[in-house]
């Protein structure tokens, strides 16, 4: 079975609250993968709402893999109800549960009153062993394996988090979370929820200036603003940013800056090498680049970004960029310690800024 990707994650994960919300709970839930983001606010949800304050103290069991086995949890899923219609077991770091087999059995002969929630964080199950194929066929099961997001996957989640909270926000907004929280949907979550109890009642769009005044990414030097300054050729500008970040090495982490800049111009090649087929078969360069269409091409999170790489394509010839590619390679390794002499990676950054300047 192919993983899945992380928008079908998302749409899943989404139609699994709404069946919650709605008061429709499963008899078994495997929540596995590598982002345990979902797993997380799946079983936090069933935890707070499947029972009401007074039915938990009997009817609810969190239990920790690394605590018990599978033998212990069947015995406790067989357990009927005491004053209630169902029970809640909910297993925590079911990777480190011992003899997890065993729960192949009880998935066979689910307890109809029984809510059974699997939290297998990290990784997944073997899905050729016997065991997951028993969790996977329990009658009425629900099978969650949350795949962590691409880097372009980021700006629509985070318009959703907004949207599902009644609120709009604008783009640069967007793009000042990825950039500076990157593809951490908990920390991100954690980072808006703050967010919200800051804001004025009845705000309904977020703006550059909230983020800036609410999580502390500055609205004019962040990854995002120095970006926009190479695609425009504005060195002064690119270098002030730099030095900001030297400053405050903590907020600005090296690292994701170079990354931050390696997606940029790799995007940069993608619309050269568009124009670039035009050309060949006799096209004007931007024949069929659209904004909305380069945006669609380079996965941007909106049309309006588009104009950006129409001027940076125009700046930075595929010759260039590919040069810069193997300089934010370089100045990566030395970032890590390679060839980097005592340079503080303040330093690195303007010495690429600098190279990049004079190509």
């Amino acid at each position: 079975m192919a993983k899945q990707s992380f928008k079908d994650v998302r749409q899943q994960a989404q139609q699994i609250m709404t069946a919650l919300k709605g008061g429709n709970y499963a008899p078994l839930y495997l929540l596995t993968g590598e982002e345990g983001f979902y797993t997380d606010k799946i079983s936090g949800y069933i935890a707070a709402h499947a029972l009401n304050e007074s039915e938990r103290e009997f009817n609810q069991t969190v239990v920790y893999g690394k605590d018990t086995d599978g033998p212990a949890v069947v015995s406790l899923c067989r357990r009927y109800p005491m004053m209630s219609s169902r029970q809640v077991v909910i297993v925590r770091e079911a990777q480190s549960l011992r003899n997890f087999d065993a729960l192949g059995s009880y998935a066979r002969q689910p307890l109809a009153s029984t809510v059974l929630v699997i939290c297998y964080k990290g990784k997944s199950p073997d899905k050729r062993s016997a065991v997951y194929k028993q969790l996977a066929t329990c009658p009425g099961a629900v099978v969650l394996e949350s795949s962590p997001p691409r880097d372009y996957e980021m700006d629509g989640w985070i318009r959703d988090l907004f949207a599902a909270k009644g609120c709009g926000i604008e783009p640069k907004a967007v793009q000042m979370i990825a950039d500076h929280l990157g593809t951490e949907l908990r920390k991100i979550d954690n980072e808006v929820e703050k967010l919200f109890t800051r804001l004025p009642e009845g705000t309904r769009e977020i703006t550059a200036a909230h983020i800036e005044q609410n999580i502390g990414i500055s609205k004019d030097f962040n990854n995002f603003e120095l970006t926009k300054a190479l695609s425009e050729r504005d060195m002064a500008r690119a270098l002030m940013i730099a030095d900001h970040f030297a400053a405050d090495p903590k907020g600005n982490p090296f690292t994701v800056t170079v990354a931050t800049l390696f997606n940029h111009f790799q995007r940069i090649v993608t619309l050269g090498i568009a124009k670039w087929e035009n050309q060949k078969q006799g096209r004007p360069a931007m024949t069929g680049l659209s904004e909305t269409e380069i945006a669609r091409l380079l996965k941007l999170p909106a049309p309006f970004f588009a104009r950006e790489y129409i001027a940076a394509s125009a700046n930075y010839p595929n010759p260039k960029v590919f040069t810069i590619l193997g300089w934010l390679r370089e100045y990566d390794m030395k970032s890590k310690g390679m060839n980097a002499g005592s340079a503080e990676n303040g330093e690195l950054l303007r010495e690429l800024l600098l190279r990049i300047a004079t190509l």
